[in-house]
């Protein structure tokens, strides 16, 4: 079986970017694989000052852990000042070729404004350089206050098969480069 983590680069409690990422994984899900939810709200972790060792801080090592017994990743952040969230670029940067080299994934953005790709070619950039596979199908949700329902739904149709288009990318993808 496929295994993927899902992190969210927000830290906000309503967050637009936890809607998105619950909804890949619910797709992800339905496709068969297992998800498992990493709240970077929910765990304590230093900023990154380039070492290897964080004694001090359990939540490293179970977001190293995590990852590195993963297939694939689904990022999602939502875009501050033109890139990903300095929550997300801090978790990733808290790990290593270890635990994220080979690792398939798929990049999601969340905008309040227009949509663009900043965010997610950063993303696809920051993982390519530890040697993962970037899906080619990438989400991005300009506008996002006006995409979810009060209930988290999407409300754009074209957007939800777009999303049923990722989630099937990252599984069958997964399978593929990762022999599962």
């Amino acid at each position: 079986m496929v295994k993927i983590v899902g992190i969210a680069g927000s830290l906000r409690a309503e967050s637009n970017t936890h809607q998105a990422l619950a909804i890949a994984v619910q797709r992800v899900e339905a496709l068969g694989a297992e998800v498992e939810i990493l709240d970077l709200r929910q765990m304590n972790l230093p900023f990154c000052d380039g070492g290897d060792e964080y004694p001090e801080y359990p939540d490293v090592k179970r977001l190293q852990s995590t990852v590195k017994q993963a297939d694939g990743l689904i990022l999602a952040t939502p875009e501050y000042h033109g890139g990903m969230s300095g929550v997300l670029k801090n978790a990733l940067d808290l790990m290593s070729f270890e635990e994220l080299s080979d690792k398939v994934v798929g990049n999601i953005s969340i905008l309040g404004g227009q949509s663009n790709s900043n965010s997610l070619n950063q993303m696809r950039i920051v993982m390519r350089w530890v040697h993962a596979w970037v899906i080619p199908e990438q989400i991005a949700i300009g506008q996002a206050w006006k995409e979810f329902d009060k209930e988290g739904k999407l409300l754009d149709e074209k957007l939800s098969q777009r999303l049923d288009k990722f989630a099937q990318s990252l599984v069958e993808n997964t399978r593929k480069l990762r022999g599962v």
